[in-house]
Formats: structure tokens, C-alpha cells, sequence
């Protein structure tokens, strides 16, 4: 019995292009300019993921809020200014009746070395754009911001979150 030839046949398969999701790293800095860390914010399909690594704060609990100027230049972070927020008037914080904040974020929890670390998701932002969300990205950027203390999720205009500690420039397109 003879052998049947073996032929082999080269099949082009095309696979549909996956986009790599749109993605900007900040470094977290505290009131004298000292090094405090990092964040990464991720875009997704219906918001943005943000990965915080922070050291040097306060052991506990910390407000984290996106606020509305990619201005990180006053020791007291003043300069960011308010929260991120949509077109409709808003109200701060999670429990709060009402629409909350598109900046509110949870909470950061420091542990006794005052390192930090938490991956988050929010679909209350954009960050390069689409839909109808605040655009993290936009003409005047925006700030991510650590505060002293918890937010209480509630109370006006900043959840009790006290002063802020960490502030990180999220660029301008």
C-alpha cells in the first residue's frame, strides 16, 4: 500500500482589531511637591477604571474625588477646584438624595505605613470622551485628589473629606 501524500495548506484567518483602551498614568504629589505615588486611569465602555499606589498619608481612611482642573499648583490644591460635575446641578456623595457628583469616588484606605492601594471603577466620567459624561481629558483638564479625611458620602459640598493631602494632574487634550 502506498503512502497518501500529506499536504499542508496555509489558511489566512482575519480577526477583528482589538483597540487598546485609552489610558493616561499621574503622579500623585503632596503639598511641598514630594513624591506620594501614582494613578492610572483606564477608559472602558461605560466609564473609567482608576488604580491608585500611594505613600506617605495619614494612616485611615481618605476622600478621592476627580475635580474639575488639571491645576495641582497651590500647596492646599485649591487650585483643582471643585468637583468634577455634568450640566445638571448635583449634590455631593453617594447617599446624598439626588444625583451625586460625577467626581465622587470611594474611599482610599491608607494602612498604618500610609500606603494605599485600590483599584476603582466609575461609570460617572469619560476620559477622553463620548457620550454625554464629563470628559476628564478636556480643554482644561482635571485633578485627581486625596483628602484628609473619610467622606461621609452626605454632607455638603465634600462629604466632610477635610483638606487635601495628595493632588495629581490629569492632563489637557
Amino acid at each position: 500500500m502506498r503512502p497518501f501524500p500529506i499536504v499542508l495548506t496555509a489558511v489566512a484567518i482575519a480577526l477583528p482589531a482589538f483597540a487598546t483602551p485609552a489610558s493616561v498614568s499621574v503622579d500623585l504629589k503632596g503639598p511641598a511637591g514630594e513624591a506620594l505615588g501614582r494613578a492610572t486611569i483606564t477608559e472602558g465602555a461605560r466609564g473609567v477604571v482608576l488604580r491608585v499606589e500611594a505613600r506617605g498619608l495619614p494612616p485611615g481612611w481618605h476622600g478621592l474625588h476627580f475635580h474639575e482642573k488639571g491645576d495641582c499648583s497651590s500647596a492646599d490644591f485649591k487650585s483643582a477646584g471643585g468637583h468634577v460635575h455634568d450640566a445638571e446641578a448635583v449634590v455631593h456623595g453617594f447617599l446624598a438624595a439626588g444625583h451625586n457628583d460625577a467626581g465622587d469616588l470611594p474611599n482610599l484606605y491608607a494602612g498604618p505605613d500610609g500606603t494605599a492601594m485600590a483599584e476603582v471603577f466609575t461609570p460617572f466620567v469619560s476620559l477622553a470622551g463620548g457620550g454625554e459624561k464629563p470628559v476628564l481629558l478636556d480643554a482644561n483638564g482635571s485633578a485627581l485628589v486625596i483628602h484628609a479625611r473619610a467622606d461621609d458620602y452626605a454632607s455638603q459640598p465634600i462629604g466632610g473629606a477635610g483638606d487635601r493631602v495628595a493632588c495629581a494632574v490629569i492632563g489637557a487634550r
